[in-house]
C-alpha cells in the first residue's frame, strides 16, 4: 500500500474513532434524558434502545481498530500471515453482531405504535445488508486463506530450491 492511501485511510479511521467516542460520552447521555420524557406506554424501550446503541458503537469501534491493525500489517508486508485471520475474524464476529442489533432494535420497535411499520421494514434491509457486509468479509477472509497457503508453498519452495542450489 502506498503511503498517502495508509495516511488517508488513517485519517478517516481517526476521524471515525473520534465521532464515535463522541456519541459515547455525549450523545448516548443527551438521548438517555430526551428519552425519560416518554410516554409510559414506551418507557419500557428507553434502556433497551441505550443499550442497543452504545454495543452498536462499540461494533463500530471493533471494526475500525481491526481495519487499522490490518492495514498497519499490509503496510509492513506482514498481512499474508496467520496473525491476520485474528482481526479478520473479529471484523466478521463485529459486522454480525451489529446485525443482531439492528434486528434487536426493529423487534423492541416493532410491537405497538412506536414507529411506523416502514421503519421496521428500514431496519430488516439495514441489518440484512450489514449480514451481506459480513459475508463478503467472509469471502475476503477465504482468499487471505489461500494467499496464505499459496505464500507458505512459496516459501517451502524456495527452501527446497536453496538446498538443491
Amino acid at each position: 500500500m502506498g503511503r498517502l492511501t495508509v495516511l488517508a485511510l488513517r485519517m478517516v479511521i481517526v476521524a471515525l474513532l473520534a465521532g464515535s467516542l463522541a456519541v459515547q460520552t455525549v450523545l448516548v447521555p443527551l438521548m438517555a434524558s430526551d428519552l425519560e420524557g416518554l410516554d409510559a406506554e414506551y418507557s419500557h424501550l428507553r434502556a433497551p434502545f441505550l443499550v442497543i446503541v452504545v454495543l452498536g458503537v462499540v461494533a463500530a469501534q471493533t471494526v475500525l481498530v481491526c481495519v487499522w491493525r490490518l492495514v498497519t500489517m499490509a503496510r509492513r508486508g506482514t498481512v499474508f500471515s496467520h496473525a491476520a485471520f485474528r482481526y479478520v475474524h473479529a471484523v466478521i464476529g463485529a459486522f454480525v453482531a451489529a446485525a443482531l442489533l439492528v434486528f434487536a432494535l426493529g423487534a423492541l420497535l416493532a410491537p405497538g405504535e412506536a414507529v411506523a411499520p416502514g421503519v421496521v421494514a428500514l431496519l430488516g434491509g439495514a441489518g440484512l445488508a450489514i449480514l451481506g457486509i459480513a459475508l463478503i468479509v467472509l469471502v475476503l477472509r477465504m482468499l487471505l486463506a489461500q494467499a496464505v497457503a499459496r505464500d507458505v508453498e512459496a516459501s517451502r519452495m524456495r527452501a527446497e530450491l536453496a538446498e538443491v542450489i
